[in-house]
């Protein structure tokens, strides 16, 4: 049987992949993306993005959905707080209507873009397996139910680990030394009082450096909490997450920290989930390859800091357009792209970084308290405060 072809195949189901489609959907530009999972509901897509006007909320434009977004806005949470390890709070910043950066749930936006494209745009349950060039920029594609397919064009949007990425590049994903674990309250008004008031309406952040713990309140009454810490991959490595005592261990790392904010791991509801941050070299690029090209983590992996989601979604939002532009023309579709996602991208990396350094560097909490209070030393603002 002959491989199914594709004049244009996008490998992985993400907000920059669905924005790719969407997009080219818009220009009247058919595309395919194949995507491992089962099907749209078979995980949970993580927690609270923050859009921002310049990169996401612009994607979203392009893409036709600002009216759509719009309606999933978590209204009042971009509040922000920042307290130390006994709770005290240090800086407090509500939500007055004024900002930019409105949070929406990651599973909604994700809904959004998946209502948007037409049936079987998606291809569910088809896991890249493996990738081989053809020759005149085509691609075949491998999956693990033995299927194949081809490509005239081929996005890699399929993140940290993709299976695009080694055709464009030798780069790997190195660890940074710092790791986030997931946990959940829920009901938390009713059932977690304490911890609910210290995390406020929007964004709680509590400090120190080499560790800390972020809490967001979701839509629905819901704290989702990320464990920060700065710990080997061995000594991460040695914990079983999917054991009972694996709480314990992490809060054990947290002993003598005000009760209503290890509550926040203690008393979670779900399994905790660690994640082991990874980065690409900064500045990550390559060479124009015939064909090909990468979008989101797979293209500029690096640590957390609020960029990445809105990243990708531009990502996809510029080489839909570009590949609109010339539609007769990939190669010129691509190096258009890439002339503008590199340059684009590099300064991120650093500013990537510093939020890290800031979150749970040396100067941990006041250099982040700094980035709120318009070049006012984090230090002298919450002792202005207190």
């Amino acid at each position: 049987m002959n491989p199914i072809h594709h004049p244009i195949a996008i490998v992985g189901a993400g907000l920059g992949g669905l924005t790719l489609a969407r997009v080219l959907h818009v220009h009247g530009i058919p595309a395919t993306v194949y995507e491992a999972d089962p099907s749209a509901e078979s995980r949970t897509q993580g927690g609270q993005l923050d859009i921002h006007k310049d990169d996401g909320q612009r994607a979203l434009a392009d893409a036709g959905l600002t009216d759509e977004f719009r309606a999933i806005i978590h209204e009042g949470a971009e509040a922000s707080r920042v307290l130390d390890q006994h709770g005290k709070v240090l800086f407090d910043a509500p939500d007055d209507g004024t900002g930019q950066r409105p949070e929406v749930l990651r599973g909604d936006l994700r809904r959004i873009l998946l209502d948007s494209l037409p049936d079987r745009t998606v291809q569910w349950e088809h896991k890249v397996t493996g990738v081989r060039p053809l020759g005149d920029g085509r691609h075949e594609l491998t999956f693990a139910d033995g299927g194949t397919a081809t490509s005239s064009l081929l996005v890699g949007a399929d993140g940290a680990w993709s299976r695009i990425r080694p055709l464009l590049s030798d780069a790997e994903p190195e660890y940074t030394g710092t790791t986030y674990i997931d946990t959940y309250l829920y009901d938390a008004d009713e059932r977690h009082t304490a911890t609910a008031e210290a995390v406020g309406v929007g964004a709680m952040y509590a400090l120190t450096p080499g560790k800390g713990i972020i809490a967001h309140r979701e839509a629905g009454n819901i704290l989702h909490t990320y464990v920060l810490l700065n710990r080997s991959a061995e000594w991460i490595g040695a914990i079983d997450f999917t054991d009972a005592a694996a709480t314990a261990r992490v809060a054990a790392e947290f002993d003598g920290w005000a009760p209503e904010l290890t509550a926040l791991i203690t008393d979670g509801e779900t399994a905790p989930v660690a994640r082991m941050i990874h980065t690409l070299p900064d500045g990550h690029r390559w060479e124009r390859v015939p064909g090909v090209t990468l979008l989101g983590d797979a293209a500029h992996l690096m640590p957390p800091s609020g960029d990445g989601a809105n990243l990708a979604m531009l990502d996809g939002a510029e080489l839909g357009k570009a590949i609109a532009a010339h539609p007769d023309d990939v190669e010129a579709a691509l190096a258009a792209y890439e002339e503008a996602l590199f340059p684009r991208t590099e300064p991120v990396y650093a500013e990537a970084h510093d939020m890290l350094d800031l979150c749970l560097g040396d100067r941990a909490p006041f250099g982040f308290i700094g980035l709120f209070t318009g070049g006012l030393d984090g230090q002298d603002a919450a002792q202005m405060r207190s």
